[in-house]
């Protein structure tokens, strides 16, 4: 009996080695990416600009989802509805405002000459923090999905229920995470 429960609590769910699997290849590409990026930038001819304050503030709001999206879990497992309702809601406005405020630094670098088709450091900043919107933008996906959930099923908590809560949320602490190394990447190397 002691050797099924030690094996039970080894494994790991499937759903979830499958997601971890996923956001590996995601960081191996990311890390290409800015691999190519100091390598491109050592050659010259580089183009120095200041990042957008939208950037900035874009960081700081998808720090407070990772936050809000954590409350929302805990509070799931707690069985406490409303809180874990209007924080999950809270969550999916913050992923939306953090896109809409990557559009509106995108907006602000074009405006001061910095896009696609001039020089390669500009490509390389919209390629990285376009690719990562992308991905945020399947992480909005997520949690419209969780808050459909959150409002047509009773409210249960249950073993599926929380392991694909649990799902979400590792994937939303992930883009959080991967945008924290990007924005400090190109702060850095400038």
């Amino acid at each position: 009996m002691e050797n099924v429960l030690i094996n039970k609590r080894n494994k790991i769910h499937p759903h979830k080695f499958a997601l971890w699997a996923a956001m590996a290849s995601i960081t191996m590409m990311f890390g290409a990416f800015t691999s190519a990026y100091i390598v491109k930038q050592a050659a010259g001819n580089w183009l120095e600009f200041s990042m957008p304050m939208a950037f900035y503030i874009s960081t700081l709001v998808i720090i407070c989802s990772s936050i809000t999206l954590h409350i929302s879990f805990k509070s799931f497992k707690d069985g406490s509805e409303s809180k874990y309702k209007n924080f999950l809601t809270l969550s999916f406005i913050l992923g939306l405002f953090f896109v809409f405020l990557q559009y509106q630094g995108w907006t602000e670098l074009y405006k001061i000459g910095v896009d696609l088709k001039g020089n390669v450091s500009g490509s390389f900043f919209y390629l990285l923090s376009g690719i990562h919107a992308l991905h945020v933008l399947g992480g909005i996906a997520a949690l419209i999905v969780a808050q459909l959930h959150a409002y047509t099923l009773k409210f249960k908590i249950t073993d599926v229920r929380i392991n694909r809560f649990d799902l979400v949320l590792n994937y939303w602490h992930f883009v959080d995470f991967l945008w924290l190394y990007l924005f400090l990447f190109l702060l850095i190397s400038k």
